[in-house]
This record gives C-alpha cells, structure tokens and sequence, in this order.
C-alpha cells in the first residue's frame, strides 16, 4: 500500500475491527451474552436482566473504553507531528502527572468519584496552562523549551504523587493505584469524552492538510505560506485537551498514543487525512478488547487494563518494527 492512494481497504478493516470489538466487550463478562441476545436487546430495549446488563452496564462502558482510545491515539498522532518526536505520547508533557496529583490529592480527602474526575481534569489544566504559560513568559514560543517544561514539570507532579501514596491510608493505595494504571469501570457518563473526541477530531482532520507540511518541516511549511506558530498552538491544545479528557475518565493508561501511530505508519499511511481516523479507530479498539480482557481474564477479579496494555502493545510493537 502507497501512501498516495486512500488506504479505503485498511479503512474498512479498521472499522470492522472498530464493531467487532464493541460487540466483544459487549458480550464478555461475568456474564456472557450471545451474539443474537446482543442483537435483540439492541433492536428491542426490555426491562430483563440481560438488557439491562447491556444498557446499564456494558454500552457505557465499552463505549467509554473505545472513545478513550481514541482520544489518546489522536493525541499521541498529534504530538509526534508537533515536536517531531516519533517518541512522544499524551503523557510527554506533564498532562498526566497533573490529572494524577488532582485524582490522588481528591482520594485522599475522601471525596468521590464525581469530585475524583473534576480534580484530576482540573490538574490536567492546570499543567496545560503552566506548561504553555512558562514557553511564552520565559522568551519566544518554540518546541523545545515547551518539552523541556513539559518534562520537568512531569517529574515534579511524580514526586507530588509518590508523596501522596506515602501518607496515605492503606485503604486507598489500591484505588490510587488502579487509577494510576487505569481503571475504566469508573467510567459512568459518555459526554465528557465523547464530545472532545467529535470536537479534536473535526478540527484535526480540517487541519490535515497542514498537518501533512508541518510534519516534513516548519521551513517547508512556513514557505507555502503556512502560519506555523498558531496551527503549533493550537495542535498543542488539541492533543492536550485529548488526553485530559481521557484522564479524567478513565485515569493514566499509556502506550496507546505511542504505538497505534507507529503501526498505522508502518502500515503504509502517513497522509494526516486517513492517519488520524485510523489511529482513532485502532486505538479505540485496543483498548476496547484490553478492557474486556481485563475484566473476564481473571473474572470475578479485575485487572488494570493499563497493565495489560503495556502487555499486549510492547510485543505488538516489537513485531511491527522487525516486519518494517
């Protein structure tokens, strides 16, 4: 496959791959439900235990574990264009620790699941803006000193976090710890990740063209008569609200933004236009079936889906690159 045909054949993989996982994390669980219950319940909403547990319980959760994924992909395929770093991911400039300070400091007063998620988004944009803050206040905007906050900040809110699960009881080390390793079964509503996934990913793919120069050079782009400085700017708050809305849903899970964009690249795509929805698409449904896995795997026990991620991803990397 050349990058200058439309991969409409991978595109169509993607998204059977896209349904056949929704239906995957639909039907597995504690319960198991066939594939025409599945169908039934869908056409024909009931009030028994099997529509329920489909409406109630598995459709949000799938749905948030796929719109997740998404999120992190688009945000890790946005990064790598903006700093021109084929190592960079959600988490390179400090997004994370910030969402884990918020989340860690709201568990350990005590508070909920509601009040969980609004601090650690709260953290997130804090980071985002002390981030964006400091790379204009300290001299002219450039990618260099943007990572370079980014980093530094990222070590200090590990230091705040391993701080807070030092004095805090041991009754909710466990809970920090699943948020930091990811935990989608906290996931209750569709909104707040949804929405931002429609709105980043509408505006990526109206900048896709852009993203295509800007990804060969800020000269080359600059000469076609590109304004670098705000599509930078504004590729930073796209990626940074991405991964901030998927934090606050879903808590720290990586790899996802650093390995779908790699294997659409080494699948032959580098054109933005199809590079960004099926980086979404894959990401969506690795984490979709990671999360299912995760929940039936050692049923009634529930694993974080961030360990096996890392576990799946790794060798799926590795195998990526030595076909390459």
């Amino acid at each position: 496959m050349t990058t200058t045909q439309p991969p409409i054949r991978l595109f169509c993989f993607f998204l059977l791959l896209a349904a056949g996982s929704l239906l995957v994390g639909i039907g597995f669980g504690s319960v198991s439900i066939p594939l025409n219950g599945i169908m039934q319940a869908l056409v024909t909403p009931a009030h028994d235990p099997v529509s329920q547990i489909i409406w109630q319980l598995r459709i949000p959760r799938v749905l948030s574990a796929f719109a997740c994924g998404g999120l992190l992909a688009i945000a890790g395929a946005l990064l790598q264009v903006l700093l021109r770093n084929p190592l960079a991911d959600p988490y390179i400039l400090g997004v994370s620790g910030g969402a884990a300070v918020g989340a860690l400091t709201a568990m350990m007063l005590g508070w909920g699941p509601i009040l969980v998620n609004l601090t650690s988004l709260v953290g997130a944009l804090t980071i985002i803006t002390i981030v964006f803050g400091l790379s204009f206040w300290v001299g002219n905007w450039n990618l260099y000193r943007l990572l370079l906050i980014g980093v530094v900040l990222s070590v200090g809110c590990t230091a705040i976090t391993t701080l807070i699960l030092t004095l805090s009881p041991a009754s909710d080390v466990k809970g920090m710890l699943f948020w930091l390793m990811g935990d989608i079964s906290r996931a209750e509503t569709l909104l707040p990740v949804w929405l931002p996934l429609i709105i980043v990913t509408t505006v990526s793919l109206l900048l896709s063209g852009q993203l295509n120069v800007l990804n060969i050079g800020q000269t080359k782009a600059q000469t076609l008569g590109i304004a670098v400085l705000p599509l930078q700017i504004g590729v930073y708050f796209m990626a940074s609200l991405a991964t901030a809305a998927a934090l606050m849903q879903v808590g720290a899970i990586g790899f996802i933004g650093l390995l779908t964009p790699h294997a659409v690249r080494l699948l032959g795509v580098s054109d933005h236009r199809w590079l960004l929805p099926l980086v979404i698409l894959l990401g969506g449904s690795f984490l979709t079936l990671a999360d299912t896995l995760a929940r039936t795997a050692w049923a009634p026990q529930q694993l974080p889906v961030g360990i096996l991620i890392a576990l799946l991803g790794v060798p799926a990397l590795l195998f990526l690159l030595t076909r390459k």
